[in-house]
């Protein structure tokens, strides 16, 4: 079989040389013609900023940078107006569900949950115990949760009221600005309950405006039986800020007039059914070397998004943090906006920006543990260990250095879900990313601890039952008051079973769970497994698709972790100190960064298609971000150990987002940017990603070929770094006609042309049967390329 034509003249030549002869498959029965004409129909794969009008070239196809006037709403996005009165959940048409099942539902999808049912009929009923002693003590799940419009400030037309739980405190005093900081006999005392709650009432001024103006500093002086009295921001602050020159922060109270609160426009949209989620740090979002603002990332980088094809944005490090490179995970204000990236109001508009797309806004919320810091956070609020959090070893995180809660608390329940509520209400959050689930879960927090999968690990005395408990009521509220518009993903990597099974089933209540073992995989293969000769299919495949029937799990090849400094991304791996000076196409192309690009492609497309129900990618490495994060940092000593430890000078040059090496038409960033785009749109087009059937037909290693349906697509990998692969016979379910809707062959996406959407005829299936399929058809593969096929009915109804 002749070595198939290049589709189009004007695609580039490999650096690199190109198989002489392509290798025919040992068991195709005949020949098909190869593709030489190029077809009119533009492909599926081609996403809002890499729309063209021609057939293009490598060199042709010129980036189009995403902004506000020229990107649309998401493929699919339902846009309207905002319609959530906020008496809805006060009609007489609201009920909470009830408790209507016994939580035995968990045993038809796991029946190795048999042997531990004594463990998890204790967990359900500790659960129905809470709901049930919720509904009787606080007027139920609804009225509980709303606990941030009692606690901490409120404001009503005569005055303002604040209330504090400090339990160990004998007294509080409200000080600040607003007083001139008096703790003395004339200061702002308040009245403690019963219950460890204090309050004090500060009446609206003479000339009607409030005790407290709006921006003021304020403090909770706390007197304690024995001990100095402390000073703390209160628990309950909606905003905090750091004054220049100081360490701590200083809570603010916040109450803006009616002409500077953000109003809603748009409606969340629903739940997507498959999750494409862009993981964002707000912060580190801009191009410059500097911190960037919730207004800029809104105009900036959210049209990004929408054009390459993702659902979903997940937000990093929204709750306030004093310390800037802990990525947000060293919570000290769970209620308060990072105040680094601007007001509350304007995090607000960002979000209603997002929707105005059809992008669903997740937060990832740390309820696992929170900072140590005591001066600006909640540690040791009232002056003991055990307020918030567990006293003793199982209230330390000594890895984070950070406190872990103690969710067998009632006020540490109220403070967690309405915190939930509140992000949910106030700011139109869509759902949440639980971080460090696993730490949550079990009393040694996962530390030193090697899951191998005995169940005996899940479901014993090291369990945090309460924790789980916990989580359940918060999946529970969130899904009934929310009902299709709020998702829940957890981080665990213990594989803990029922994590991701609804609670009227006995489960824990997530909608996915983080397949974490992935990226770990993949940074196996590139730093361990060396020449692409030897890599494993099986073994990749293996891990691809190792997760528990039933529960739906988000799939990445990379996340924020792999980025940071000390780590590499995978672009990073495949590409190294090359991407300094080969990446231009106006040089030839350099086999180093031909490899990195196609492999690359490769390795996020078998991830989105095989790895679970939803797909996460953070924020530049679409199109293979060089270099690592590096959060400003000055020269310390580790206290410790007394080894200094050089900064980087408090720079911010690799704590930003270089998108304008995407924008560039002479770098090949665009490639990859085009790729991932493309990708998403077909994910989007089909719903590969929430279809049942997933059926792999082939993982060869000898070949290093890869071939899987999911849905109605057929995906075919040829990882083979030397020989494309021509007349090579892969099953499929269906005998018809199929059209290729996506091809990292594509000049646009850095490829050469030789198997292109463009280009390519229709292929015909036949009703032959090949590895244990009904159908098979002949193809032509590639080296290093991935191609997606799908029938020609279904594609042009995608298409439409």
């Amino acid at each position: 079989v002749p070595a198939p034509p290049a589709a189009a003249a004007a695609a580039p030549a490999p650096a690199a040389p190109r198989p002489a002869a392509p290798k025919v498959a040992n068991n195709a029965p005949g020949a098909i013609p190869l593709p030489v004409a190029r077809a009119a129909a533009a492909s599926v794969g081609g996403g809002a900023a890499v729309a063209v009008a021609e057939a293009p070239s490598g060199g042709a196809f010129v980036p189009v940078t995403p902004t506000r006037t020229n990107t649309p709403p998401i493929y699919g996005a339902k846009i309207g107006p905002i319609n959530e009165p906020k008496d809805r959940f006060t009609k007489p048409e609201f009920v909470y569900p009830a408790i209507t099942t016994d939580g035995w539902g968990i045993l038809m999808h796991d029946q190795a949950l048999n042997a531990h049912k004594g463990h998890l009929g204790f967990r359900w009923g500790k659960y129905c115990a809470l709901r049930n002693a919720i509904d009787e003590n606080e007027g139920g799940m609804e009225k509980f949760s709303r606990g941030y419009e009692t606690m901490g400030f409120t404001r009503d037309d005569k005055g303002i009221t604040y209330r504090e739980w400090a339990p160990n405190a004998k007294s509080a005093a409200l000080f600040g600005d607003f007083n001139n900081w008096k703790t003395d006999a004339g200061g702002t005392w308040m009245k403690k309950n019963d219950f460890g709650i204090f309050e004090v009432f500060l009446p609206n001024n003479p000339d009607g405006s409030p005790a407290i103006p709006h921006g003021s500093r304020v403090k909770i002086h706390l007197e304690i039986e024995g001990q100095k009295a402390v000073d703390r921001i209160p628990a309950w602050i909606k905003f905090a800020v750091q004054a220049p020159g100081e360490i701590p922060f200083n809570g603010i109270y916040y109450d803006p007039p009616p002409e500077e609160i953000y109003q809603f426009k748009y409606e969340r949209p629903d739940t997507p059914d498959e999750l494409r989620i862009y993981e964002a740090h707000v912060g580190m979002s801009s191009v410059e070397p500097k911190i960037n603002s919730y207004v800029e990332f809104a105009d900036d980088v959210l049209p990004r998004i929408a054009a390459l094809g993702y659902n979903a944005v997940q937000l990093m490090a929204v709750q306030e943090h004093a310390y800037y490179a802990s990525f947000g995970y060293h919570v000290t204000n769970f209620f308060a906006v990072s105040s680094r990236c601007g007001t509350p109001d304007e995090l607000k508009y960002l979000i209603d920006t997002a929707h105005s797309y059809g992008i669903t806004v997740m937060m990832d919320i740390v309820h696992s543990h929170a900072s140590s810091n005591s001066l600006d956070g909640i540690n040791q609020f009232d002056g003991t260990n055990g307020q918030y959090f567990h006293d003793g070893p199982q209230g330390y995180h000594w890895m984070w250095d950070s406190r872990c809660f103690n969710y067998g608390s009632w006020e540490v329940l109220r403070f967690l879900l309405s915190n939930l509520r509140y992000w949910m209400e106030e700011f139109k959050f869509d759902g949440f990313r639980f971080d460090g689930v696993t730490s949550m879960m079990y009393s040694h927090h996962g530390l030193q601890m090697e899951f191998t999968g005995n169940y005996g690990e899940y479901f014993g005395m090291s369990t945090d039952v309460d924790a789980l408990v916990y989580l359940m009521l918060a999946n529970d509220m969130l899904h009934n008051l929310y009902p299709g518009k709020a998702v829940t993903v957890a981080e665990d990597v213990s594989g803990m079973p029922t994590l991701a099974r609804p609670v009227h089933e006995g489960g824990v209540g997530f909608d996915y769970r983080l397949q974490m073992a992935i990226a770990d995989k993949w940074v196996e293969v590139l730093s361990e497994w060396g020449s692409d000769e030897g890599w494993d299919m099986g073994n990749l495949v293996f891990t691809l698709e190792n997760r528990r029937y039933g529960e739906k799990c988000i799939s990445y090849a990379e996340s924020h972790d792999q980025a940071l400094v000390g780590d590499k991304t995978t672009a990073f791996w495949l590409m190294d100190k090359e991407m300094y000076t080969h990446m231009s196409t106006l040089s030839d192309d350099h086999p180093v960064i031909s490899r990195g690009i196609a492999i690359h492609k490769m390795i996020r497309q078998l991830t989105m298609g095989l790895g679970g129900e939803g797909y996460l990618n953070f924020m530049g490495n679409e199109f293979g971000h060089p270099e690592w994060i590096d959060f400003p940092r000055g020269d310390r000593t580790d206290i410790s150990t007394g080894k200094f430890i050089p900064g980087n000078g408090n720079s911010y040059a690799l704590c930003r987002r270089r998108f304008d090496l995407a924008d560039m038409d002479h770098l090949r960033y665009k490639y990859m940017n085009a790729f991932d785009s493309a990708m998403n749109n077909v994910a989007a087009r089909f719903k590969y990603l929430c279809s049942n059937h997933q059926y792999i037909s082939l993982k060869s290693d000898e070949d290093k070929v890869i071939v899987f349906e999911r849905g109605d697509c057929l995906f075919v990998f040829n990882f083979n770094p030397n020989q494309s692969f021509s007349n090579y016979r892969v099953g499929c379910k269906h005998a018809g006609q199929y059209k290729l809707v996506l091809s990292s062959d594509n000049p646009e996406f850095g490829g050469y042309s030789n198997l292109w959407t463009y280009s390519a005829p229709e292929i015909k299936a036949d009703e032959y049967q090949h590895a244990n399929r009904p159908a098979s058809m002949l193809l032509y593969m590639p080296a290093r390329s991935v191609a997606v096929y799908a029938p020609v009915d279904v594609a042009a109804k995608a298409m439409a």
